[in-house]
Formats: structure tokens, C-alpha cells, sequence
């Protein structure tokens, strides 16, 4: 099931209930940190207070102004302010440390929870959306925490102590204040719901444009191959296009909501002129006082100005935040049994498919499409090699990644030399079984580099016998850099021959008990086929060996052929044997292959 699909927008304390709960380093020292940012509120709010007095006891002392008394204050002033600075340093820095913490954290349990998905979970999500979860979505989170959870903190604080202060000169004058902004806080309430909803769109319609980047930049050469640049840049600015409205409507709502804010702030500052004066002419407050009083006042305005402003941020930030927990929070239906696993037995491997169907997801949750294998009931002894064939879509590829426990069976059981597939846990799995895909996939780095996934210990002694072993030392050493010949991303600087060629020894130097080959020399030229036919008969001899096989050369020398047909195993044995009932599917396969190899 899409993870898109799930990612519906979540109201924004539930968002925070549940990323908190995930990310435990957020809430270390939170207690130290509030207290650091409400004492370094205490600076903020001491120059009023220094302003205030300066004014009534120095200024307007008995006798005229008293320079001493002036002079103390401002020391005094001065000494408050590098104490409560000094707070505000550790503060930040504690917030900074603990947020990076944190969040790296989380980026690498969203991206190891990602991999862990089944194939079918990341097939049903564009690449560029998953992508986007660990990259522009947790950077929507950083930077609300290193720049808005800072204003948080800072502003919080600053709001509790300056209205404490505040309420301590006039209590009057406080209760208008904050009788200004209720409409204001109303309104804002009202558009933050809002909000949600346009940043979740806002932080989808992202996804779905990084995908259609990287779709067009993977598939560039078929993009210029076929000539629908013009198409495909069609589709790229109609995505960027769709962000671009759905930021914009956030943008729209966000400035609605900060305009809001101003519109109580010159209220508020208007409402403690009109009053303040009144009361001053009444001698219910003195000029410092009142002086001190509007500096306390500019001091509760730009924490709640910048408030409206933040908490826009928060709902850009939740949204991310949302979609994250929301991958997260997929439940692997491919699951390591670990702990309560088991490990493959010692030696050579035999395989059983005992009923085995299945059926990819349908277009509903919860559904599933037809079967692609039907009750597949089958033994291939230990230390056999078998060739798969069928036409396309007969279900050649789905017996291999069952087999490799890349998928599970939608029904019936895949044993491995009488142990459960589902129950063998996936460090022994991997060790054991070894499976080399159609595309023959390869990491940007060296050939060497690639061959070493298998075998990280592996010396340059024992890789160049590996490639002598399998007859390709002299392909090898006729690349430019030999072994140390960079492949590019995805292997693209080599040919599709030559990464199925790499992909081949690293399968060798892994040395496992069962090989599976998914049509890994289909794209081999025929010279090069029969090399490595020679070789692998040779690496295959003494394990279990299953070749998914295109080319029938490959069905030519295996000790026994399985024939799939609309997902039922319809023939088996040798192939000398099959090719003999002439009306057969294997016969007709096979004559079709002689007459395209001729």
C-alpha cells in the first residue's frame, strides 16, 4: 500500500506527541534548556525595569538628578545582562547540539525503515517521494527546531517574564493588553487548522516533484533516445507547478495569520498610550513607570508578532514531520524474524515449494490482483542446477524474489532444506543465498570497490583470481583502469554486458550455498555467453543452483528445467528429455530460440 496514500494531515499535538515519543534525544536536558531561555528572558526584561528606575529615582530624584544612583543602576544593569546573555549562549547551543542529535538519528531510522520495506512496499512509492521523506521533509524539521524552536523558547520566556513584570506595575494596563489580542488568538486558531492542511499538500506535492526529477534525469537518454524532451519537461513543469500552487496558497493563509498578529499589536500598543495616560494624569502610575511600561509592552508584542510567524513554520515542519513518522510507521509485511529467527542449516541447500501462490497488491487497499503463481508444489534437491523458463510474465521472476524472500507467498510455504523461509533470519539468509538480479545493479564506485560488497575482507590477490577464475581477467585488465575503473551511478559507464559481468563475480566471491541467477547473462553478447557458460558451470558445480533462464542455452546445461506457463509449473526434466514431446511448451520455447539465434 502507498505510504502516500497514508499521509493524511494529523492534527499538530499529535504530530509532536508522536515524533517526541520517537526521537527521545529531543526531550534530554529540555528542563535545563526552558530554564536557560527563562533566565536569559530576565535581561530582556531588566532594561525596563533599569529604565523605570533610572527615571524615578535618579532622573527625578529630590534635589535634581542623582548621577550615583544613575551609575549603579546601569551597573547593576550591565551585570544582569551578561549573566542572562551567557544563558542565552548555552541555551542555543544546548538546543543546536541536541536538535542535530536528534534529527540525524532520525534520518537514519526513516532511511534503514525504508530499505527494510518489502519490494512491493517501494515499488508502490515513486523513488523521488521516498527520497524526499529522509532529505527536504526532516530538513523542514530542522530548521523549525534550530531557528523556531529557538524563538520558541526565547519568546515563551520572554512572554512569561515580561508579563509578570508588566502585571507587577498595572495590573490595568495588562488586563488591556491581553484583552487586545483575544480576537486576534481566535483567528489564528481558526487558520492554523487551515494551515495543516496546506502544508500536508504542500509537502506531498514536493514528493511528487522530486520524483519527476529523478525520473527525468535517470531516463534521460531514453527522454532524447525518442525525442519528447519537450514531454517530459511538459510533465516536470506541470509538478513544479502544482508545488508552486500549493505553496502558495500556504503562503496566502500564513500571511493572513501573521497580518492578524500585527493588527492586535498596534491595537495593544494604541489601547496602554490612550489608558496609560489617563491613569498617569489620575497619579495611578508614575512617568517611569508608564515609560518602562510601553518598552514592556514593544517586548510582549514581538514574541506574539513572531509567534504567528513560527507557528506557521510548525505546521510546514509538522507536515513533514507527519509524513515521516507516517513511513515509520509501516509495518514491514517482509519482516526479519531476528531474535526469534533461526539459521539455515550447515551445507549444501535443497529447496521445496510446497502450494506456494501469489498475487500481486490490487489498485485497493487491502485487495490483491491476480495470481501470478498458482499453487506451485515442487523439491529441487540439493547441489541441483535448474533453469526456470517461460514466456514474459509467466511468473519467472516472482519464483526467483520468493525464493530470496524479497516477497512472501500469498499462500503455502518456501522451505530451505526443511526450514520455513519466513522463520530463517536474514543474516543467515543472506550469507547463504545469493540472488543476481536482471540489471545487474552496481554502486558509483570501482569494480573492485563492487566485487568487495560481497566480501568486504577480500584481498587484490584473491579478486584477480576471481576474475581468472571466471575467465575475465583478460576483460577486465583491458579497461582503462583496470579493477580500479570507476562505473559511474548505477554502473552507467560500463555497458549492460559488462555490469552483469561484475555482478557475476561479486555473486562468486560471496560463496553461497544457493545461487540465483535472474536472467544474468540476457544481456551478454554471444561471444561472451559461452565464456561465461564454460565458468559458471564450473562456479555452479557442488551448489544449488537456480538460473531464471531467457537465453535457452542456460536450460541447455542444467541438470533439470522447470517450465512455468501463466504461473503453473507445466513441465519438468532434463533438457534432452523435454525437447523430445515436440507439441510441449519447452519445445516450442526452444525451437523459437534456434530460429532467433540463427
Amino acid at each position: 500500500m502507498s505510504t502516500q496514500a497514508q499521509a493524511q494531515p494529523t492534527g499538530t499535538f499529535r504530530t509532536l506527541r508522536r515524533g517526541l515519543a520517537l526521537s527521545p534525544e529531543l526531550r534530554a536536558g529540555l528542563a535545563g534548556t526552558v530554564a536557560l531561555a527563562l533566565v536569559s528572558m530576565i535581561g530582556r526584561a531588566a532594561v525596563p525595569v533599569a529604565i523605570q528606575q533610572g527615571i524615578d529615582k535618579g532622573l527625578s530624584a529630590a534635589g535634581g538628578p542623582d548621577v550615583a544612583v544613575i551609575l549603579r543602576i546601569v551597573g547593576v544593569t550591565v551585570g544582569i545582562l551578561a549573566i542572562t546573555t551567557t544563558c542565552g549562549y548555552f541555551m542555543m547551543r544546548r538546543l543546536f547540539t541536541v536538535s542535530e542529535t536528534a534529527l540525524a538519528n532520525l534520518r537514519v531510522r526513516a532511511f534503514r525503515h525504508i530499505h527494510d520495506l518489502s519490494m512491493l512496499h517501494q515499488q508502490s512509492e515513486r523513488r523521488g517521494t521516498l527520497v524526499s521523506r529522509v532529505t527536504s521533509d526532516i530538513d523542514t524539521i530542522t530548521q523549525f527546531l534550530q531557528w523556531g524552536g529557538v524563538i520558541l523558547l526565547v519568546n515563551g520566556g520572554q512572554l512569561v517574564v515580561t508579563t509578570i513584570v508588566m502585571s507587577f506595575y498595572s495590573w490595568k494596563l495588562t488586563l488591556v493588553v491581553l484583552a487586545a489580542f483575544v480576537p486576534a488568538i481566535v483567528v489564528i486558531r481558526a487558520f492554523q487548522k487551515r494551515l495543516a492542511g496546506a502544508y500536508a499538500e504542500s509537502r506531498r506535492r514536493i514528493g511528487v516533484m522530486l520524483g519527476a526529477v529523478s525520473e527525468s534525469v535517470v531516463g534521460a537518454s531514453v527522454i532524447r533516445a525518442y525525442g519528447i524532451s519537450e514531454r517530459s519537461g511538459a510533465k516536470l513543469s506541470e509538478t513544479i507547478d502544482d508545488y508552486q500552487r500549493a505553496q502558495r496558497r500556504a503562503m496566502r493563509l500564513s500571511v493572513t495569520s501573521f497580518s492578524t498578529g500585527e493588527i492586535a499589536a498596534a491595537l495593544a500598543l494604541s489601547a496602554v498610550v490612550v489608558v496609560g495616560t489617563r491613569l498617569g494624569v489620575a497619579g495611578q502610575i508614575t512617568l517611569g513607570e508608564l515609560t518602562a511600561y510601553l518598552f514592556l509592552v514593544t517586548l510582549f508584542i514581538q514574541p506574539v508578532q513572531i509567534a504567528t510567524e513560527v507557528l506557521n513554520e510548525l505546521q510546514n515542519a509538522t507536515a513533514g514531520w507527519s509524513r515521516v513518522l507516517d513511513v515509520l510507521a509501516l509495518k514491514p509485511d517482509v519482516a526479519d524474524p531476528a531474535h526469534n529467527g533461526v539459521d539455515l542449516p550447515e551445507g549444501p541447500l535443497d529447496v521445496r515449494f510446497d502450494r506456494v501462490s501469489f498475487a500481486y497488491p490490487g489498485g485497493e487497499p487491502g485487495q490483491t490482483g491476480p495470481r501470478v503463481l498458482h499453487d506451485v508444489h515442487l523439491d529441487i534437491p540439493a547441489k541441483t542446477r535448474v533453469a526456470v523458463v517461460g514466456e514474459t510474465g509467466s511468473g519467472k521472476t516472482t519464483f526467483a524474489k520468493l525464493l530470496t524472500r524479497l516477497m512472501d507467498p500469498t499462500d503455502g510455504t518456501v522451505h530451505l532444506s526443511g526450514t520455513p523461509l519466513t522463520s530463517v533470519r536474514f543474516g543467515s539468509l543472506r550469507a547463504r543465498v545469493v540472488m543476481v538480479p536482471q540489471d545487474g545493479f552496481l554502486f558509483d564506485a570501482s569494480i573492485a570497490a563492487n566485487v568487495r560488497f560481497a566480501r568486504p575482507d577480500l584481498t587484490d590477490e584473491q579478486l584477480t583470481a576471481a576474475f581468472a577464475e571466471l575467465g575475465l581477467l583478460d576483460w577486465v585488465q583491458g579497461l582503462t583502469k583496470g579493477l580500479d575503473t570507476q562505473v559511474g551511478e548505477r554502473g552507467e559507464a560500463l555497458s549492460v554486458g559488462e555490469r552483469q559481468l561484475v555482478a557475476l563475480v561479486r555473486a562468486y566471491v560471496a560463496d553461497p550455498d544457493l545461487l540465483v541467477l535472474d536472467e544474468a547473462t540476457s544481456a551478454v553478447d554471444p561471444a561472451t555467453e559461452v565464456r561465461l557458460q564454460r565458468t559458471l558451470d564450473a562456479v555452479t558445480r557442488g551448489r544449488t543452483t537456480i538460473a531464471i533462464a531467457h537465453r535457452l542455452s542456460t536450460a541447455q546445461a542444467a541438470d533439470e528445467v522447470i517450465v512455468v506457463d501463466r504461473g503453473v509449473v507445466v513441465q519438468r526434466g532434463p533438457h534432452d528429455e523435454l525437447v523430445t514431446h515436440t507439441d510441449s511448451i519447452y519445445a516450442k520455447l526452444y525451437a523459437s530460440w534456434l530460429e532467433q539465434t540463427r
